[in-house]
């Protein structure tokens, strides 16, 4: 009887845990730009409103998304990112980066071969006109010989391995690659429990509980930085820190969705119950 019960436990322990996400078909994966336009995207550069693309800082270029400087004088601190208009708490986000060119003049040393995305972002249109940095989190992208996908935390912290992280970025373990080469690259974000860096299917960077709190971001809505307030969701953003840099292939698996089994809209990776995505057959 022992040895009965126990068959059944682990039976039901293992129905319960998602499938990998690995195993979801191509078709799950939902494109988030489509080649052409910017459609679904909005800008936000510091010193401009929301919505303002000063000097069509982001571009579609060749089919893919451009982040360019030809048409600034001097870069004027205009940190920027390209939000997409869905906000998010767990999925995963693949993309392929490539620098290219040479860096704006006037922008800073250390973002030179030096781009990223962030996630758990607060909503765009709560960063103010003057504001940096979002609150957010960010998966760095690094060329010139160092790691990347390193992370960032701009008016946030993070924990490794239940301890807070006292610095304000962190490298990975990945391997270093060429100036000019494309990177392919998957973030997965399982809400605030854990977020992992993924290159080449070889986990880079874990880390968990991100919470606001910390410095580094300046000018913001003080009502929007509650320290202590742990991040279970948010907007992912492009980033332009004065680098040129091309995104391409940039895609959202779902990992929240109907966790019935019955719904044809049932997938076994969702890891997040949401039953308002279920529907009857």
């Amino acid at each position: 009887m022992r040895t009965l019960l126990t068959a059944l436990m682990l039976t039901i322990q293992a129905s319960t845990i998602p499938a990998d996400w690995r195993t979801a078909p191509p078709a799950d994966w939902q494109p988030m730009f489509d080649g052409r336009t910017l459609d679904g995207w909005v800008v936000k550069l510091a010193h401009h409103d929301l919505g303002d693309n000063y000097a069509e800082t982001f571009r579609v270029a060749d089919g893919v998304i451009r982040v360019d400087y030809d048409k600034y004088g001097d870069f004027g601190a205009r940190f920027g990112h390209l939000f997409y208009n869905q906000k998010l708490s767990h999925y995963v986000l693949a993309l392929e980066y490539r620098f290219f060119g040479e860096q704006a003049k006037g922008g800073p040393a250390y973002a030179k071969l030096n781009s990223g995305v962030m996630i758990h972002a607060q909503a765009p249109a709560t960063i103010l006109k003057d504001q940096d940095w979002p609150i957010s989190v960010e998966a760095q992208f690094l060329a010139g010989g160092r790691t990347t996908m390193n992370v960032c935390t701009p008016g946030t912290e993070i924990f490794m391995q239940g301890a807070m992280v006292k610095a304000h970025c962190t490298n990975s373990s990945s391997r270093v690659y060429a100036n000019d080469e494309w990177v392919a690259v998957e973030v997965e974000v399982l809400g605030s429990e854990r977020v992992r860096h993924i290159i080449d299917g070889r986990t880079v960077l874990q880390f968990e509980t991100p919470t606001i709190g910390g410095g580094v971001a300046n000018g913001f809505d003080p009502a929007i930085k509650k320290d202590g307030t742990v991040l279970s969701e948010g907007y992912i953003g492009l980033q332009a820190e004065s680098q040129p840099v091309e995104f391409r292939n940039v895609r959202l698996l779902n990992l929240s969705g109907c966790m019935t089994p019955a719904s044809p809209a049932y997938r076994p990776y969702f890891v997040h119950r949401d039953d308002t995505r279920c529907t009857a057959r």
